[in-house]
């Protein structure tokens, strides 16, 4: 797999309320989300199956023996992906059965709505078509692609775990992650974000279950090591960007660095109302 980029910075800062709806969160663009997610489903689907295939691909189909294809399952079934579906991008990734799959990793870097940074992760087996959609949904939506290392200094490779607040107390979690190496725990209205160094990932994931903690997803992700505050305003233009962005079957995920206040989320829920 072709990765552009690899090497990236570190560091996370800490608890304040402010940074609580950080541009990595995963809920930074929970409700926005929720508002579209039945008619993306299918696209949402596929890409989950997608990085089952890979996952399978590279570590083969036993999930107890490659934590990268159970987090991939999890979160599939997290999401509904039936289960026959699941079982037939395993076999499809390991090559059971006689079918093959060949997808490439693809990593963009540009620029949103007021200088915004972003880190577009795409998996394709079409280099071309995936650079063309990325750009015209850049193009289309005020942002411009960005060369290569003049976005990515900005953002770490980290182990993101989101815990949902059902059944769970910040002490558990607490008490659970940080023992296993999590960097801090921020917690949120719908639960709580890890994060991790991306090789802690399995360990602090692996400790949750043993704690009895049940986890919404566990992801490698791009944190950005310096956000940025936007207005409302700025929120709607970037919003509109992700969305055309991962309209594109080829885009897996898109890491931005911007930082939203409790004042502009509010602003932001009232268009929703």
């Amino acid at each position: 797999f072709d990765r552009m980029d690899d090497a990236l910075g570190s560091a996370h800062g800490g608890y304040d309320e402010r940074r609580i709806m950080s541009g990595h969160s995963k809920w930074a663009t929970t409700k926005h989300k929720k508002a579209i997610i039945d008619s993306r489903r299918a696209k949402s689907w596929a890409k989950l199956i997608k990085n089952i295939e890979v996952a399978a691909k590279l570590g083969g189909a036993d999930l107890q023996g490659n934590p990268t294809l159970f987090d991939a399952v999890q979160k599939a079934k997290k999401t509904s992906v039936p289960k026959d579906n699941i079982d037939r991008a395993v076999k499809r990734g390991a090559g059971i059965g006689g079918e093959a799959v060949e997808y490439t990793s693809i990593m963009y870097e540009g620029y949103g709505p007021n200088g915004v940074a972003m880190m577009i992760e795409c998996l394709t087996d079409n280099k071309n078509r995936a650079a063309a959609e990325v750009r015209t949904a850049l193009s289309r939506n005020g942002g411009t692609l960005a060369d290569p290392g003049s976005v990515a200094y900005n953002f770490s490779r980290k182990g993101v775990i989101v815990v949902g607040s059902e059944g769970t107390t910040e002490d558990d979690v607490m008490m659970a992650a940080l023992e296993a190496g999590a960097e801090e725990i921020e917690p949120h209205a719908e639960g709580f974000e890890i994060i991790t160094e991306a090789t802690d990932l399995v360990t602090v994931r692996s400790a949750l279950q043993e704690a009895g903690i049940d986890y919404e997803s566990a992801d490698v992700e791009f944190v950005p090591n310096l956000k940025v505050e936007i207005d409302a305003d700025t929120a709607r233009k970037i919003f509109r960007l992700i969305d055309a962005l991962e309209d594109s079957e080829d885009v897996q995920n898109v890491f931005t660095n911007f930082d939203l206040t409790p004042e502009v989320q509010a602003e932001l829920e009232n268009d929703d109302a």
